[in-house]
């Protein structure tokens, strides 16, 4: 292998599809979301829900928003954006977030977003930012506060969430507190590897795209409390994506958390959403509680 060669340049072909296809890695994963599925269910039949509220003309560019139980004012706001390696899965199976938070006093705002193959992966980090923009503009006619909007994201839902970070509010004229805080769950931020998997198929990735895309290599723009979370039991160069993402973060004059979790892999570590004194809630609590 060259000096200062990537990573993943010596794996074989086995390898890397192991390391960076987190089905691959967990052939069992469905299994997970049906374990969740009972939460899931309360969530959307027992909460108030504003469903299909669109951000833009795209079919994906909606969002389901659950308002806070209960609030004294304008409440803060928590956005979900979801994985499926940005070509799959839609907000309504992770109203389990909701259920989580929005008893808690915290409007959740569940994303939808352009998915691959149909965009591309500049079209589906556009629509994030969309996204992002109109709960800006938009979430206080829903009770929300514009000024306590913190999110989460898992996995490419992570890339995500970094990319509302990279991109440049101030030049847009949003200069105040855009985003308050941030938790990146399981994330992939350099998207250069995914181009020797099989699930390049359905996102064509070229190397412009992805030295467009790539999280990494931009700096951040959005200075705000950032937590990484990886799960101790997803394989070891997926976990270091999160630690390169935090070396990029601190270069850059942030001071992320990092938490790598026993026991979880790339499914089971959203069960964390379930548990009040884990580290995913304790971590959103204490943004949402700084931006108060």
């Amino acid at each position: 292998m060259q000096i200062n060669a990537p990573i993943w340049a010596g794996l074989t072909p086995e390898e890397h599809e192991f390391q960076y296809n987190p089905q691959n890695a967990v052939p069992d994963f469905a299994r997970y979301r049906a374990r969740r599925d009972p939460a899931n269910a309360r969530a959307l039949n027992e909460l108030a829900r504003e469903a299909d509220i669109g951000y833009g003309d795209h079919p994906l560019r909606k969002v389901d928003i659950y308002p806070a139980a209960e609030k004294n004012g304008l409440s803060p706001v928590h956005i979900y954006l979801h994985g499926g390696y940005w070509r799959a899965q839609d907000k309504e199976n992770f109203a389990f977030v909701a259920g989580a938070l929005a008893p808690l006093g915290i409007t959740t705002v569940i994303a939808n977003y352009e998915l691959c193959p149909d965009a591309t992966l500049d079209g589906v980090a556009d629509s994030a930012r969309a996204m992002m923009r109109w709960c800006v503009t938009n979430i206080a006619r829903f009770g929300g506060d514009p000024e306590r909007i913190t999110l989460s994201g898992h996995s490419a839902g992570a890339h995500l969430g970094a990319e509302i970070i990279a991109h440049d509010w101030a030049a847009e004229g949003l200069s105040g507190p855009v985003l308050a805080g941030a938790t990146l769950i399981s994330g992939i931020y350099d998207p250069t590897p995914t181009m020797r998997t099989s699930v390049n198929a359905e996102l064509h990735l070229t190397e412009e795209i992805v030295a467009r895309r790539n999280v990494e290599a931009r700096p951040p723009k959005l200075l705000c409390p950032v937590a990484l979370i990886a799960g101790g039991q997803e394989p070891w160069q997926w976990i270091d994506q999160t630690f390169r993402y935090a070396h990029h973060l601190h270069r850059n004059g942030f001071d992320p958390a990092v938490m790598v979790l026993p026991g979880m892999n790339h499914f089971n570590i959203l069960d964390d959403y379930l548990d009040a004194d884990g580290q995913t809630m304790r971590a959103i609590r204490s943004q949402v509680a700084g931006a108060g």
